[in-house]
């Protein structure tokens, strides 16, 4: 082994674990889930999730995995956020300093701010009462446009088989509506 070798090879693990731990696997990710799942079972609804399911697999999701997205994936979530804020080791054997957690929260934060610093931005710019302006945050802004349906509908016509199935031949034309519902 080079001299320094082992010195230099535990400072790019201690590095790696550091930025690993607080930017791609760690914290940041579990944050970003239980914002997710709240959002989606709580602000969207479990229930028009489980009709988009439905629409999907043809059917809707049982009451154990209903009770798992909005109970225990936040709580199991939230546990495993509290728990990884309290300690950081490595390798079970060292502790970072003061100073390799305070680059580490720096890390985490550049992207776990965004979520609550945008919240807290739209309820101050947006007019209206609280409960007017919590509407107008979990309400979509994006609605399919009537003129949007209509050239979809004329601008992409697919060939169908007299059988209502599509084909090469072109014997007839089959619309995006139609597509939609097969």
């Amino acid at each position: 082994m080079l001299p320094g070798t082992k010195s230099r090879n535990q400072g790019g693990m201690y590095i790696f674990q550091l930025m690993d731990y607080y930017s791609a696997s760690g914290m940041t990710l579990v944050f970003t889930v239980f914002f997710q799942t709240i959002v989606i079972t709580w602000v969207y609804g479990v229930k028009k999730f489980s009709s988009n399911i439905e629409e999907m697999t043809g059917h809707r999701p049982n009451w154990y995995f209903l009770a798992t997205w909005v109970f225990v994936s936040p709580a199991v979530c939230l546990e495993i956020f509290l728990f990884s804020v309290m300690s950081l080791v490595y390798a079970e054997t060292y502790v970072y300093p003061w100073w390799g957690e305070l680059l580490g929260w720096e890390i985490a934060l550049a992207s776990m701010v965004w979520i609550p610093s945008y919240a807290v931005y739209f309820m101050l710019v947006t007019p209206g009462s609280l409960k007017d302006r919590l509407i107008a945050g979990i309400t979509p802004k994006l609605q399919p446009s009537q003129k949007l349906t209509k050239t979809l509908v004329q601008d992409f016509e697919l060939p169908r088989s007299k059988n209502n199935k599509l084909s090469d031949s072109g014997d007839y034309k089959s619309t995006a509506q139609d597509v939609l519902h097969i």
